[in-house]
């Protein structure tokens, strides 16, 4: 595990509310696509946040995380940071990797739940893996999606990689399933779903409405689920 004083190489605005932050890394990455790290800012009170680690090993010279910008303590001082602002980082923390690249896998993600997914899919596509993935990924709006564009270009490259979008509400002329993630949605979308791993990520009780869906609803095997919930925005 390390621990590093690290530099802010570039701030993103992904959507309204959340941001990128990469933080500038010598050397070859030293985490698992899906892993996650404890970020510390340098504050006289103590402020830290466990967050995924959103960028994948394959892109060099760099660690980025994205958090959705509240009002808690910790989002207010992030927010205010630039590049060349300074904080301190642990990692990598956490088993939601991808443990088969042959595997065929479906993610189950709401809101900023995306981040690791983003990471493992970003891996998946740059090595070329043989891996089938389908994600589901719910918000509320459009406008609300992040990494939009960044899967939008994932898919073009690799045909084994689909996106559905579930949004609760619909923008015209977008292709999306309108509702929540459900057992319907689940069968109509991934119809070879019992084929699948399925990892589930986002606020705790996404995940855990999620994992009853799969398991007693539609008597999925609870082994073959991965989960990680994001506790705190």
């Amino acid at each position: 595990m390390l621990e590093i004083d690290a530099k802010i190489k570039e701030v993103i605005q992904r959507t309204y509310n959340v941001k990128s932050f990469r933080l500038d890394i010598a050397g070859e990455p030293f985490f698992n696509a899906g892993q996650f790290c404890c970020v510390r800012l340098l504050t006289e009170k103590e402020c830290k946040r466990y967050l995924s680690i959103s960028s994948s090993p394959t892109e060099k010279g760099y660690l980025e995380f994205t958090k959705k910008i509240t009002e808690s303590d910790f989002s207010k001082t992030l927010d205010t940071l630039r590049p060349g602002d300074r904080l301190k980082v642990q990692y990598p923390f956490g088993k939601f990797i991808l443990e088969d690249p042959k595997a065929k896998i479906a993610f189950l993600s709401g809101g900023i739940g995306i981040t690791p997914i983003r990471s493992i899919s970003k891996f998946v596509v740059d090595k070329r893996l043989d891996t089938d993935i389908i994600l589901l990924y719910a918000n509320r709006t459009s406008k609300d999606i992040v990494f939009k564009d960044d899967f939008d270009s994932m898919q073009r490259l690799y045909p084994r990689l689909k996106v559905i979008h579930v949004l609760c509400e619909s923008l015209p002329g977008f292709d999306c399933v309108t509702g929540l993630i459900n057992a319907q949605v689940i069968k109509d979308e991934i119809p070879d779903y019992r084929e699948r791993k399925f990892y589930i990520c986002g606020p705790p009780l996404m995940v855990e409405a999620m994992k009853i869906i799969l398991t007693d609803e539609l008597t999925f095997p609870e082994e073959s689920i991965i989960t990680e919930n994001f506790q705190g925005y």
